[in-house]
């Protein structure tokens, strides 16, 4: 029973190296793949990047621009305002003496 278990660990222990090994395989020539598409330029792999997964977007007028700087601003308004309350009794609370014994 015992050397049944440990052939089992080891066995899923290389299992998990192999799939290990090859998702490595296949991320590193995916990456690579990328980079010669954008002429090897890691800031334009980047940027597209970004802008596929929805983190960056092209705007094509000053009006979508502005749209979207306010929107920002907004949430960074409405953040502030909840976390002001919180800090502000954080900096305003009693200190309380502890009595020594004697």
């Amino acid at each position: 029973m015992g050397k049944d278990k440990i052939k089992g660990k080891r066995m899923a222990w290389h299992a998990a190296i192999f799939c290990g090994t090859v998702i490595s395989i296949w991320s590193v020539a995916a990456f690579l793949s990328g980079l010669a598409q954008v002429n090897w330029q890691v800031s334009e792999l980047l940027r597209q990047y970004l802008i596929t997964v929805g983190l960056m977007q092209e705007f094509h007028t000053l009006s979508d621009f502005y749209t979207h700087i306010k929107g920002v601003e907004y949430i960074i308004a409405v953040m502030f305002l909840g976390a002001f309350p919180a800090f502000y009794t954080y900096l305003n609370r009693t200190k309380v003496r502890i009595a020594a014994k004697t």
